[in-house]
C-alpha cells in the first residue's frame, strides 16, 4: 500500500492534537500508538483457579499449598511454574509428569475464568477507538484461545495473538514482546505493554517498550521499580497519560461498575473505627467471601447497605489491606453514612456496591488518613443521590432478612 501524504499529514494534525489536548489534563509521560496486553493475571483472574487447583492437587503428595510459591510462577512459562512447584515442594515426579497430570485440571476451567474488573472497559474502549492491540501471554496459543473464546469481543479486538510456544524464550526475554511490535508494524518504543508480572515487566522494558505494572498480587509494588507507572487495577489507568483518548465515564469523581453483593453479620474489627478514627465502621466477616476478595481490587468503593432491623443508608468502604495500618489480611470495612445511637454487632448487613472511588493509598499521617476518608464520605453522599446510583437502593438483596 502507497503513502498517501493526505493521510500522512492527517496523523500529523492527530498526534498535535492529542499532544495539546493533553498538555492541559494529565502530564503526558509519553505518546503511544498501540497497546501490548498480558492475559493471565492482567486481564483474566486465573490466580485465583490456579491456586484452587494445586490446593486440590498437592493434597495427592500429603502436601498443603500455601500460596508461597504465588510470586515465583507469576508470569512464567507452564513449564517454569511447574518446575518451581515440583523443586519447592520436593515432589517425587519429573515436571513433565506435573504438567501432564495437571494440565487436564486446568483446561476444564480455562472457559470460566472471569475477566478481572476494568478488563472488558479497556478493551471496548482500545478497540473503539481504533488503537491497535496485541495479546503477547507466555500460555501457549491454544491455550490462550480457550481462555477468551467465552469473553464476548475479545478475540475480534486484537489484532495480533502471540503465545508463549510460538517464540523461543518467554518472559523475561522480550523476545514476544518485539514479535508484537514485528505483527503490528509499530516501533517498540511507540508501545504501552500492561503487565502484572514481573518477569512481564522485565520483558517489556527490555524489549523498550513503556511499561504499566498492575501487580496481580498484594504488597508486592517495591518489586516493580522498573516500571514507567505503577497502578492498583485496571480501574485506575489513565490512557491520557500516554496519549491515548481518555475514559469518559468517571461521574463526578466516581466510576460506576457492574454492582456486586456481599453481606453477613456485623462483627468486631481491629477497634480503632471509632476510637482512632472517630469514624465507627460496620466490620463483615471475610469467610465466605474469599472470591469476591480475589477478585475486586483493593480500594474504596461505595453503594447501599441494608440492616435487617433497621433499615437502608449510604455507604462507603474499604477493600484491602490498609496500607496506614498494614494489615496482614484483605479485609472488608463499609461506613454507613448515618448517625447510630448504639452498635449493632451480630445484625445481618448486606451490601450493594455500585461504584469506585479510588485505590488504596498510604498516608502520611493519622490527620491526612481521616481527611481522605471523610472526603470519600463526601463524594460518596453526592454520588448516590443521581438516578443511576440511587436505582439501587431498591435491591432486593438489601431487603432479604
Amino acid at each position: 500500500m502507497g503513502h498517501d501524504p493526505g493521510v500522512r499529514a492527517l496523523q500529523v494534525n492527530y498526534n498535535l492534537y492529542r499532544i495539546a489536548r493533553m498538555s492541559t489534563a494529565q502530564p503526558l509521560k509519553k505518546l503511544v500508538s498501540g497497546v501490548v496486553l498480558d492475559l493471565d493475571g492482567t486481564l483474566l483472574n486465573t490466580d485465583g483457579i490456579v491456586s484452587e487447583i494445586l490446593k486440590v492437587f498437592l493434597v495427592k503428595y500429603g502436601k498443603q499449598w500455601d500460596g508461597r510459591e504465588a510470586l515465583k510462577i507469576a508470569g512464567k512459562t507452564p513449564f517454569e511454574s511447574a518446575a518451581v512447584i515440583v523443586e519447592d515442594y520436593g515432589l517425587p515426579c519429573a515436571t513433565e509428569e506435573l504438567i501432564s497430570e495437571i494440565t487436564p485440571m486446568f483446561s476444564n476451567q480455562w472457559c470460566k475464568i472471569k475477566a478481572l474488573p476494568g478488563a472488558n472497559r479497556l478493551i471496548k474502549h482500545l478497540k473503539r477507538h481504533e488503537v491497535p492491540m496485541a495479546l503477547a501471554s507466555n500460555s501457549p496459543k491454544a491455550n490462550i484461545e480457550t481462555k477468551i473464546s467465552n469473553h464476548q469481543g475479545w478475540k475480534d479486538s486484537f489484532s495480533v495473538i502471540i503465545g508463549g510456544d510460538e517464540v523461543r524464550n518467554g518472559k523475561p526475554s522480550p523476545e514476544i514482546f518485539l514479535e508484537a511490535a514485528n505483527r503490528l508494524k509499530i516501533e517498540p518504543s511507540n508501545l504501552l505493554v500492561i503487565e502484572d508480572s514481573v518477569p512481564g515487566v522485565t520483558a517489556g522494558k527490555a524489549a523498550g517498550m513503556e511499561v504499566v505494572a498492575v501487580p496481580s498480587l498484594p504488597k508486592q509494588n517495591h518489586l516493580y521499580t522498573s516500571a514507567d507507572e505503577v497502578i492498583n487495577s485496571l480501574l485506575d489507568l489513565r490512557p491520557e497519560k500516554w496519549g491515548l483518548p481518555p475514559f469518559q465515564d468517571w461521574i463526578e469523581g466516581t466510576l460506576p461498575i457492574e454492582p456486586w453483593h456481599v453481606g453477613g453479620p456485623v462483627i468486631k474489627g481491629f477497634g480503632r473505627g471509632s476510637k482512632v478514627l472517630g469514624i465507627p465502621t460496620a466490620n463483615l466477616s471475610t469467610e465466605g467471601y474469599s472470591d469476591q476478595l480475589t477478585e475486586h481490587p483493593s480500594g474504596v468503593y461505595f453503594g447501599w447497605a441494608g440492616l435487617s432491623a433497621r433499615g437502608i443508608y449510604k455507604m462507603v468502604m474499604s477493600i484491602g489491606s490498609n496500607p496506614y495500618f498494614d494489615n496482614n489480611e484483605k479485609t472488608i470495612e463499609p461506613w454507613l453514612l448515618h448517625k447510630f445511637n448504639e452498635d449493632f454487632y451480630g445484625e445481618e448487613l448486606r451490601l450493594v456496591i455500585v461504584g469506585y472511588i479510588r485505590p488504596e493509598a498510604n498516608f502520611p499521617s493519622l490527620e491526612s488518613l481521616i481527611a481522605k476518608i471523610h472526603e470519600d464520605g463526601e463524594t460518596a453522599e453526592r454520588a448516590l443521590d443521581l438516578p443511576l446510583y440511587a436505582k439501587y437502593r431498591d435491591d432486593p438483596y438489601l431487603k432479604t432478612p
